[in-house]
């Protein structure tokens, strides 16, 4: 799954909702790879809406196989706590270059682990931008593939979270990832 999609899957870029135990989440993709992964808004209408916003290009679109697979690992994710999603293949097109090192770095926090955002920034390679690094995450695109939730502010605070419901949201991934979660 690694690097961009396959030139066979090339043509196809769209948009697609599926239900997960925490709701109807959508995953946006084109030539370059997923450009998208959204949580569900407190309604499926609302989450759909976003997507239109966010994504005016994105027509939904039966999938490829190669995003069916990507979709079901975020289904397993959420279902279990345990899907490895670090060979998803992301379209770094639609991020800054300082976007990109910190979504690099936060891939790298296994399931049911967790950092600081200022450990992230040194991870990052920006010792001492603790808060950029939160402002970064706050636009992250790829929501568990580039796991924001696994990032905590300092002393073991939740810090915050720009999915629909907060924290709130934030907690239930962590818990779902410790196997405490939505089942």
């Amino acid at each position: 799954m690694p690097g961009k999609l396959s030139r066979s899957d090339e043509a196809d870029q769209g948009a697609h909702f599926f239900a997960t135990p925490v709701g109807t989440c959508a995953l946006v993709w084109g030539p370059g790879g997923i450009r998208a992964i959204l949580l569900p808004e407190a309604t499926e209408r609302e989450t759909r809406d976003r997507v239109a916003l966010d994504h005016p290009s994105a027509a939904e679109i039966e999938p490829p196989d190669r995003i069916r697979r990507i979709v079901a690992s975020v289904v397993r994710l959420l279902e279990t706590g345990d899907a490895d999603l670090g060979a998803v293949p992301l379209d770094w097109d639609v991020v800054t270059p300082f976007q990109r090192r910190v979504y690099e770095a936060a891939r790298e926090i296994p399931p049911g682990e967790t950092c600081t955002y200022g450990e992230l920034a040194r991870r990052a390679g920006s010792s001492g931008g603790a808060r950029a690094v939160g402002h970064a995450l706050g636009r992250n695109p790829f929501v568990l593939v580039v796991p924001c939730h696994r990032v905590l502010a300092a002393h073991g605070g939740l810090g915050g979270f720009s999915a629909h419901g907060g924290i709130r949201t934030k907690r239930l991934l962590l818990d779902i990832e410790a196997g405490t979660g939505v089942r």
